[in-house]
């Protein structure tokens, strides 16, 4: 379906090299000081786990993200399974479509507006309410959803510019 599937495993590092630089040198202080965390208290830490699990559900959040940023699987979808037989009428229909609307609103900044909103939209009232029931503060809510915005949104612009479906047999 997806005519360079590698973009999905690149996508995926996106969280990792934003953590790094968001809970780094941008935000190291206030993350520490918001989850009472020291410098001694983060050694230790199995950090192969932490960025082994973290490509992991970035790869996860890349595949779900494709569905939010780019239009056209939702066609698709609406129209499984007659658009998969070949030369059936629907998958005539469906790659007229294509043909002349497939590429709409496939570009990054459109990707990164979707995701934005997704993080919004979705992502904050999940992280509120976990950080309501564990009496955390809204500095730390916030921390969170600056890392998590910053980079679904970088992911699903990457998604919606550079993902290639094949074309339908």
């Amino acid at each position: 379906m997806f005519a360079n599937f590698y973009i999905f495993f690149l996508v995926a590092l996106i969280p990792l090299l934003v953590g790094g630089i968001y809970y780094g040198p941008l935000f190291k202080s206030a993350w520490m000081k918001v989850n009472g965390f020291t410098e001694e208290s983060l050694k230790g830490a199995n950090m192969g786990v932490i960025f082994g699990l973290t490509y992991l559900f970035g790869l996860m959040a890349a595949f779900f993200l494709t569905s939010v940023v780019i239009h056209q699987t939702h066609i698709f979808s609406m129209l499984l399974p007659e658009v998969g037989e070949a030369g059936s009428v629907t998958q005539e229909a469906f790659k007229g479509l294509m043909g002349e609307y497939g590429g709409r609103y496939r570009s990054f900044g459109h990707g990164a507006l979707h995701a934005g909103v997704m993080a919004i939209f979705l992502v904050l009232p999940i992280l509120a309410v976990v950080s309501l029931f564990e009496r955390r503060g809204w500095k730390y809510i916030f921390i969170h959803l600056g890392y998590w915005f910053i980079t679904l949104a970088l992911m699903g612009g990457a998604i919606c510019q550079f993902i290639e479906y094949t074309p339908v047999q």
